[in-house]
């Protein structure tokens, strides 16, 4: 059967528990269509890049599942219609990673940068790609001051 992972963010106002129930909601909806959730994660509560509906933080929510297509179509349409439910994502991939997401690992073991020191070295010297214009700002390319009716 196919593989797949779903994202689904929930509304901020309800509790970790209905939240999490969500998951089992929507974990037997796949399995009553012949498939089964191999894993499920809660990731709490978040603040979104955005507003959806009113809101600026959402529960979020990840399974991965190994399911055919109509099972997972089925259970999209019921996230759709479910009014808890803001956003999903559902992304079909070749094989399940082992482990915990990334958004469950701590930050050393995703290999990101963790002090200053870590941090790579920046020149904002001449880049060699671009012309150069001199220290005025103006030059040829008109800068703030000039004065653009013609």
């Amino acid at each position: 059967m196919p593989l797949y992972e779903h994202v689904f963010i929930s509304r901020q106002d309800l509790s970790n528990a209905q939240a999490e129930g969500l998951i089992e909601h929507f974990s037997t909806v796949l399995a009553d269509n012949g498939g089964k959730v191999v894993e499920n994660e809660y990731w709490g509560v978040k603040t979104m890049a955005y507003k959806i509906n009113k809101n600026r933080k959402g529960h979020y929510a990840f399974l991965r599942s190994d399911a055919p297509a109509a099972a997972v179509q089925e259970m999209e349409r019921l996230m759709r219609l479910h009014d808890d439910v803001m956003r999903v994502l559902t992304v079909k991939v070749d094989k399940h990673e082992e482990g915990p997401s990334a958004q469950m690992q701590k930050r050393e073991e995703r290999g990101e940068r963790g002090e200053r020191g870590d941090r790579p070295e920046r020149s904002f010297g001449d880049r060699g790609d671009r012309p150069s214009f001199g220290g005025d700002r103006g030059g040829d390319r008109g800068g703030f001051g000039a004065d653009r009716r013609r």
